[in-house]
């Protein structure tokens, strides 16, 4: 056993990477459930924005390409959900699970073929100036587009749900829809377009594990990282900045357990395996003890009839 071995540098940096496709996903689903809709199929959308994303990317040799296809490829599975329950108002849970497990065997079907290939090699950007600031430099200054885009959209969300009109629109939609089209606004749009807008994010989410966290393909590789997405959600209380906190932190248990494996820990690899899901679950409980934060009208069907 060599802790030692473990550079806090790389470690810290690793934490961003991994943080990032989860941030991506569970800021979409943030803005889908302040819209009053729960949908229980990140992981679905996820899985099918990495197949999407690294088919195109290799065909075409553009990780940029691929990264366009991937939010395409998510928001066109989420318009099937939102077409589900929006307009045919089947249960919003149900439909979530069955998106789910659509996408996981979607993405199976397309990635056969994908095994073993590598995909284009996306840049990472140097900053200037401040890439070479000591500690921090290598840490935040030295990533990859993606890593940067997620930030700004973590920025934007909180920008957009607390300072403009649109987002009071989309959180009085969340809250009540009925008094929201007693208003005159279109809750059915707007709840449709929250949906795309978060399988879009999923989607992206996606391509991020399989064009730059690990460049391959590997059938179910998001493993579970959707769920996480909706766990942190609740987790965050609905803002997006917690969200952030709380996709760094399982970003940062996830890296610390394979550089432990790595270091050769005398714990069990199962266990070292697993505990990025047991603390965010612990994390989740303590969290989530008080509910008031969350949309009043989520999960509730609507119809302009009711």
């Amino acid at each position: 056993m060599d802790i030692s071995s473990i550079n806090p540098i790389l470690l810290l940096a690793s934490l961003i990477v991994a943080a990032t496709p989860l941030l991506l996903a569970a800021i979409g689903e943030l803005v889908v459930e302040k819209a009053g809709v729960l949908n229980l199929g990140v992981e679905g959308m996820m899985i099918t924005g990495a197949i999407c994303g690294f088919a195109i990317a290799v065909n075409t040799g553009s990780p940029v390409l691929g990264l366009a296809a991937a939010a395409v490829g998510g928001a066109v599975l989420s318009l099937l959900f939102a077409l589900l329950t929006q307009y045919a108002l089947a249960n919003q849970v149900a439909s979530g699970l069955a998106l789910t497990l659509f996408g996981l065997g979607l993405s199976a079907l397309l990635g056969q073929g994908y095994q073993g290939v590598k995909p284009p090699a996306f840049p990472q950007v140097d900053i200037p100036l401040l890439a070479d600031i000591p500690v921090l430099g290598p840490i935040l200054f030295t990533q990859d587009p993606v890593v940067y885009l997620a930030f700004a959209m973590t920025a934007a969300t909180w920008a957009v749900l607390k300072y403009t009109r649109a987002g009071l629109i989309l959180r009085a939609v969340g809250e009540n829809h009925d008094a929201a089209h007693a208003l005159g606004y279109k809750v059915v749009r707007i709840r449709v377009l929250a949906i795309l807008f978060g399988g879009a994010c999923a989607g992206l989410g996606g391509a991020y594990i399989s064009l730059i966290r690990v460049p391959q393909w590997t059938e179910g590789m998001t493993a579970g990282i959707g769920w996480i997405a909706l766990a942190l959600v609740v987790f965050a209380s609905w803002k997006p900045w917690r969200v952030l906190l709380g996709a760094c932190l399982f970003g940062g248990v996830n890296v610390l357990q394979l550089n432990l494996q790595a270091a050769g820990v005398a714990i069990p690899v199962e266990y070292l395996a697993m505990s990025p899901y047991l603390i965010t679950i612990l994390v989740l409980v303590i969290m989530s003890a008080d509910r008031s934060s969350a949309p009043a009208a989520l999960g509730r069907s609507f119809h302009a009839s009711q």
